[in-house]
């Protein structure tokens, strides 16, 4: 506005310069006619001058209200800029106060006890061999097994644990053969001997074989050397906690109930049923785990929605005692009163604790896991194991290549009142029943 003013101003002025330049350049000769024009061209000119003024003058004030109207819409501009960055800071601020109230509380996690799976996203991941995705049974039963240097039990095992099954129990259980190895080779190697030896039962889905992601173990060097073991016998026992605590994790969701075994074990033939029913019957009450051998941990069956709980209690001091110890550990700080003495806080773990006896569970490996060392232990409550079971069998005409060791005859087997032991076999032997009628086979359930 104070532009166009200046403008005006001197426009003016130019105009009266060039009209008094022009007045004062007329002839005199041109004769008093035009002399009076002049005249009164000029008093209109002082006229016009006087009110540029007036003009000049209004358009000042004009200016300098506009200007103070300027300087009060430019301090309302800042203010209400100031406010709405005060406003903006306040919110801000307020929102990260609210945001430190409402941020969740960072949840405990298998990262913090084994921080270089955080390298490997797939490390958690289990490599599953073979399986058909079995869930919904009564009871899991988890075997960890490993390369030995002498001579491996698992196959034994297996036939132990599936020889005397119906087939309604069958369809009622799931094993989980864990190989907790990361060399792929011998991995599936383990895989291709279970698939070969009992094709049924993998087929159905009653077998799964799994094993862990390569990443999945840490760096055993730097373990701390306790309670008077070797270096070596440390890392055996760390590596048996983190073991058992992948094969519970896996196995949480599949079914009701998850009993722990090695894969160096003896059952009875009825253990599938005597668990089941023992089970039932101390299902309503506040136990943390039933017993079905007294040696380590073989045997010991929890429900498996308890499995979270303790295998996370596992991860927390897998590096500091071995799995039995932490597993009393467990009974302690659910049961012992610390202002209480001893026999107070066993009477305690007793109770969240059942054991069935006679043992449904023998150990038989005498070559440890771990190597060189021998663990010939017995469960003396596992009593005699029944050797045969009499059926009732069609007539029928008996032969066989193998020589049978004292009165154990085939005969006497098929009669009911003995079991057949015959020496080793060798290619080309057999057993042959020939029946002199036609007969169907079946199998009672």
């Amino acid at each position: 506005m104070r532009f166009y003013s200046v403008r005006f101003g001197c426009l003016l002025a130019f105009v009266c310069f060039v009209s008094l330049s022009w007045i004062k350049s007329i002839p005199h000769h041109e004769g008093s006619a035009i002399q009076l024009d002049l005249q009164t061209l000029y008093e209109r000119l002082l006229a016009a001058e006087q009110l540029g003024v007036e003009v000049r003058k209004d358009l000042s004030n004009m200016l300098e209200e506009l200007r103070n109207m300027s300087k009060a819409a430019n301090n309302t501009h800042h203010t209400v800029n100031n406010t709405n960055d005060i406003s903006t800071v306040t919110e801000r601020r307020r929102q990260e106060h609210s945001d430190l109230h409402t941020q969740a509380i960072l949840q405990p996690n298998i990262y913090a006890f084994l921080p270089h799976l955080a390298k490997h996203p797939e490390s958690l991941t289990p490599n599953i061999l073979l399986g058909q995705g079995r869930r919904g049974v009564s009871i899991v039963m988890g075997v960890p097994t490993v390369k030995r240097e002498k001579e491996s039990y698992l196959v034994s095992t297996l036939s132990s644990l599936l020889y005397s099954l119906t087939p309604s129990e069958k369809s009622d259980i799931l094993i989980i053969i864990f190989v907790a190895e990361s060399d792929l080779d011998y991995v599936r190697g383990v895989a291709e001997i279970i698939s070969k030896n009992f094709p049924k039962d993998v087929q159905t889905g009653l077998l799964e074989v799994v094993a862990p992601s390569q990443y999945y173990y840490p760096n055993f060097t730097s373990l701390k050397e306790t309670f008077g073991d070797s270096k070596d016998r440390v890392k055996w026992r760390t590596k048996q906690n983190l073991d058992f605590s992948f094969l519970m994790l896996y196995a949480q969701d599949k079914g009701t109930y998850y009993v722990q075994l090695e894969d160096d074990v003896v059952a009875k033939s009825d253990y599938l049923s005597t668990m089941k029913n023992f089970a039932d019957k101390e299902t309503s009450k506040d136990l943390l785990y039933l017993e079905f051998s007294q040696l380590g941990f073989i045997g010991k069956m929890f429900r498996t929605r308890d499995l979270p709980m303790i295998s996370e209690f596992f991860l927390m001091f897998h590096r500091d005692k071995p799995i039995d110890w932490l597993l009393d550990h467990i009974l302690w700080v659910k049961a012992c009163n610390p202002e209480k003495d001893a026999k107070d806080c066993n009477t305690q773990k007793e109770l969240l604790k059942k054991r069935y006896k006679p043992s449904l569970f023998q150990h038989v490996g005498v070559h440890s896991s771990l190597s060189g060392k021998l663990q010939p232990l017995k469960d003396k409550d596992f009593g005699t194991q029944a050797l045969f079971r009499a059926h009732k069998n069609p007539p029928a005409e008996l032969s066989t290549s193998l020589i049978h060791y004292q009165q154990h005859s085939l005969d006497r087997a098929y009669g009911g009142v003995d079991f057949f032991w015959a020496t080793a076999p060798i290619k080309n032997d057999y057993i042959l029943f020939n029946f002199s009628l036609p007969i169907n086979i079946t199998r009672s359930v």
